[in-house]
């Protein structure tokens, strides 16, 4: 069974920023990379410095050619199953059936998105509805947008939305404002429309229970999200409720409630973007590698 000093889990933006940190201490690390990115719908990505408007895997692909070339550094292209152990004794089951054993563990697993069931919206993710105004707001040009609320955190995207374009926020029989969120949505100009969602069609049409059929520039709905892997849970790490869904508790130094376990990206924080998930990688790397110097 090999033995590393780190084995990564997860493979795209904070699980790389961390192994770079890791790769240039001179550590042993292995990546295990199911290569399923949270924002491998999108045809492009905003809002990271240096990379702003660039297609997402394009930024993936040459962040992994850059940390494989450490020669410390391998990867395994498929999934982690399992995890146990203590630190400095941590067991890694991968799904072609071999073992791996770690001192130390990065989880960086990402989430997976949990859409509102309504036809045409998950064909649509990614490119025509999406989740954060700043990631793809400003590339709608100032058009019309429409929320699909799912809840009352619906009223942040409704309040939000309106410095990106006109905004109509549907209740679809999730959410209905009271009289105080009623007078904040009147204030940033947010219209409310209370008719029942039957499907979207087109690039972002919505069409109503009513009949009608309105057109907008892009959609924004919040989903709910749960961790991509159970080895969060298999190893005993403490979780936190979110307004999205659980996501793992860390120390500012992105270490787990498991001695030994550091997480970081999505599964760590109760929102993200990809500049997030860089700078949580980092931090994760560097303090994974501190714990190994100074245990």
């Amino acid at each position: 069974m090999s033995l590393y000093d780190v084995v990564v889990i997860g493979g795209s933006y904070a699980g790389l920023a961390a192994s770079l940190q890791l790769a240039r201490a001179r550590r042993n690390v292995l990546i295990v990379d199911a290569g399923l990115r949270r924002n491998r719908f999108a045809s492009t990505s905003h809002g990271f410095l240096g990379q702003d408007g660039r297609p997402p895997a394009e930024i993936v692909e040459e962040a992994r050619a850059q940390v494989l070339a450490y020669p410390n550094v391998g990867i395994h292209h498929g999934r982690a199953e399992s995890a146990r152990g203590e630190k400095n004794e941590f067991s890694v089951l991968l799904d072609d059936g071999s073992a791996v054993q770690a001192r130390r563990l990065v989880l960086a697993t990402g989430v997976k998105d949990i859409l509102p069931e309504i036809p045409g919206l998950a064909e649509r993710w990614g490119r025509n509805v999406f989740h954060c105004p700043y990631c793809h707001g400003y590339e709608l040009d100032r058009g019309r947008i429409a929320v699909i609320a799912v809840g009352d955190i619906s009223m942040h995207h409704a309040l939000m939305l309106p410095d990106w374009g006109e905004t109509t926020l549907f209740t679809n029989g999730r959410f209905t404002p009271d009289p105080q969120q009623e007078e904040a949505l009147a204030a940033r100009g947010t219209r409310v429309e209370h008719a029942l969602i039957s499907a979207l069609e087109g690039e972002a049409d919505i069409v109503l229970a009513d009949g009608r059929r309105l057109s907008f520039a892009g959609v924004f709905t919040a989903p709910t999200t749960v961790p991509s892997s159970p080895i969060a849970d298999q190893l005993g790490c403490a979780f936190k409720e979110g307004p999205l869904g659980r996501y793992i508790d860390v120390s500012p130094m992105m270490e787990s409630s498991v001695a030994g376990v550091f997480a970081c990206g999505d599964v760590a924080r109760m929102a993200g973007s990809v500049s997030f998930a860089v700078g949580d990688g980092a931090m994760a790397g560097g303090a994974t590698h501190r714990s190994l110097m100074f245990e």
